[in-house]
């Protein structure tokens, strides 16, 4: 699956019906990941959601990520899982991923992010790039840990405080996909918004 475009990333949430009513808006705004991430949910409802959220993103063919929790990918039929720092081995994530992407947070590390994807990430996210209201003692990510990490050939992902008005910035800075939780989640039109945020990919043109 081709990674690039709005990664969206769920609210906590303690309603259920909420969770995948915004996400559904989201979805009908064209978004281009979405990864379920809820640390107020107990087990019971987790599964409810990724379930139903992989269900989802399977019909609109947006690729569906679970956060931190490779059983939990598996029972709800994900995609793949995004791992961070205090989330297990990347190696033997990948061993139980066959088929499925991987993505790992690398904060400010470049060499962090060399790491992961010789260990089989297939993504990197780099951040906080900007103040993040959901992670506000999050370490600052430079813009130019994008041009460096080119070379590695992996889509790269921004995530920490990103808005329409500084999105652009990370773009030209090299990244490929922007992860947005607040921006996206408490905008009164949520959908709106999203079209909006997909309107800064330009499309590629087919013969």
């Amino acid at each position: 699956m081709k990674l690039r475009g709005l990664y969206a990333i769920t609210p906590d949430c303690t309603d259920s019906a909420a969770i995948l009513g915004r996400a559904g808006e989201a979805l009908t705004g064209g978004i281009g990941v979405l990864q379920y991430r809820n640390k107020l949910a107990e087990q019971a409802q987790r599964i409810h959601e990724a379930t139903a959220l992989a269900t989802m993103c399977r019909e609109r063919g947006v690729p569906f990520i679970v956060n931190d929790d490779v059983a939990l990918a598996l029972e709800s039929g994900a995609d793949g899982v995004h791992l961070g720092r205090e989330d297990g081995d990347v190696a033997a994530a990948r061993a139980r991923l066959r088929g499925k992407l991987l993505g790992v947070s690398c904060y400010d590390s470049l060499a962090g992010a060399r790491a992961a994807v010789a260990a089989g990430a297939d993504y990197v996210a780099f951040g906080s790039v900007f103040p993040s209201p959901t992670k506000p003692a999050a370490v600052k990510a430079p813009l130019a840990l994008f041009g460096e990490a080119r070379s590695l050939g992996v889509p790269l992902v921004a995530i920490g405080g990103i808005t329409l008005q500084n999105a652009p910035q990370l773009l030209r800075a090299g990244a490929d996909c922007l992860a947005v939780i607040s921006d996206l989640f408490d905008a009164p039109d949520i959908a709106e918004r999203a079209r909006s945020y997909g309107k800064l990919w330009p499309h590629e043109i087919t013969q």
